[in-house]
């Protein structure tokens, strides 16, 4: 079978004080990872970032030492400035979602944008 991806969502948000974009695209997909298995693409930046279940549970474990409900993905999230960023999160619950956080120089406070995992994590 052959991966099929549907998108979810794109989103852009506009910085004012200089004219650029940061945009954002969110699919989902049949096939990811090594397993090959249903989760998540995020494209940001010539970025692409995919969520599926073995490098979820390896994030969750991680947030579970550090008994926290989520996790900062800064490794693949772009967050040079402070005042600019697109910023990655692994949410923990039931289902397990990722959170998305994009903010421009012009904006005051970040756009948020969460989507539901297709999967489950075993976190016992």
């Amino acid at each position: 079978m052959s991966n099929v991806k549907t998108a979810i969502e794109s989103f852009e948000v506009k910085d004012l004080e200089d004219g650029s974009v940061l945009k954002v695209h969110v699919e989902a997909c049949t096939e990811v990872g090594n397993q090959g298995k249903p989760g998540l693409q995020v494209h940001y930046l010539g970025n692409i970032v995919c969520f599926e279940p073995l490098m979820a549970e390896k994030l969750a474990y991680q947030a579970h030492k550090a008994k926290s409900n989520e996790v900062y993905l800064a490794d693949r999230s772009w967050a040079v400035h402070e005042d600019q960023f697109v910023k990655l999160y692994l949410v923990l619950g039931a289902p397990p979602s990722v959170r998305v956080e994009v903010k421009t120089r012009s904006k005051t406070k970040p756009v948020v944008k969460t989507y539901p995992l297709p999967f489950a994590l075993d976190l016992e």
